[in-house]
């Protein structure tokens, strides 16, 4: 009876240690896999009733903005993101593609991109028509904030003429041309100041809350290859006094790039529009100190610790 005793004297000791040392270990190593939020994400379907261009088929946009859904539906996403130019020649084409999004269980929140200004007479009042809050706005998901920029702002094809907002983009692109700057393509946009004070607000609000931030864009921030936002490095000087910031993700070049520069990864999607039948969606997922891209097809996948 003592050996029986002590026997179980010895079990409990050893199923003590187990419960004060390893049961923390194993229950953070089941928390970490399972992500705080799971997103969905996509770029550039440009979809168009219109023929096929080059490596731009315009139809097939349809299909595999079903396959995506499909996809974010099965794996149970807390909301998608849509990096702009969801159509190629402005709304006309919208009704279609927002039909082929609607099986969309959770919220989509979206930027627009240069090809959703086509053909439209008051740019002001676009975003209403694809269903986002404002052209540039925010929102908070626990403890991530989510800041989407409009790059579009200070551009020719978003801007009236005679307007404060024409004139800031012509003093803009006649300041880059002269220091020799790539980037002053007609499908290129910027940020105007206005919302520049708003990012400062935005980043600074994350930082007394304690949050986390990802920045959205269509036109990318870097690398500067041509493609990216026209005064990209006064919104880089923002965010770069910000450790807050954790990813910024955009569209708009569709063979997609990345380059990480002050510790924040700058991610470009590939776009969903390239190619006749490789798709280009994934997952977003967010952990307490990482961040995954999960692609599928043409997406590349990615791992960002921080």
């Amino acid at each position: 009876m003592k050996q029986t005793g002590l026997k179980i004297k010895q079990k409990w000791k050893f199923f003590s240690m187990f419960i004060t040392c390893y049961l923390p270990h194993l229950l953070s190593m089941a928390q970490s896999s399972t992500p705080i939020l799971r997103i969905g994400i996509m770029a550039d379907m440009q979809y168009a009733d219109k023929t096929d261009h080059g490596s731009r088929f315009y139809h097939n946009s349809l299909m595999k903005v079903d396959t995506a859904v499909d996809f974010f539906n099965r794996n149970k996403v807390d909301f998608s993101l849509i990096l702009g130019d969801l159509v190629d020649e402005g709304p006309k084409d919208l009704p279609v593609l927002l039909k082929h999004l609607s099986p969309l269980k959770k919220p989509t929140y979206c930027l627009l991109g240069n090809h959703d200004y086509v053909n439209v007479s008051n740019p002001d009042l676009l975003h209403s028509t694809f269903g986002m809050p404002d052209k540039y706005y925010a929102f908070t998901k626990g403890k991530w904030r989510f800041v989407f920029l409009n790059t579009n702002a200070l551009s020719e094809y978003a801007t009236t003429a005679n307007s404060a907002e024409r004139s800031e983009w012509k003093l803009l692109v006649d300041s880059l041309q002269a220091n020799g700057r790539k980037n002053t393509q007609p499908w290129n946009g910027g940020v105007d100041h206005k919302q520049l004070l708003w990012l400062q607000n935005e980043l600074a609000q994350a930082r007394k809350n304690k949050e986390h931030v990802i920045v959205l864009t269509h036109h990318p921030l870097l690398p500067e290859n041509g493609y990216e936002t026209l005064n990209n490095r006064q919104v880089l000087a923002i965010l770069y006094k910000f450790p807050e910031v954790k990813l910024v993700l955009s569209g708009h070049n569709h063979k997609g790039n990345f380059v990480q520069e002050n510790n924040i990864p700058f991610v470009t999607m590939e776009g969903m529009i390239e190619t006749p039948a490789s798709n280009a969606y994934g997952l977003l997922e967010l952990y307490p100190k990482e961040i995954k891209i999960k692609g599928h097809s043409r997406l590349t996948s990615r791992v960002f610790k921080f």
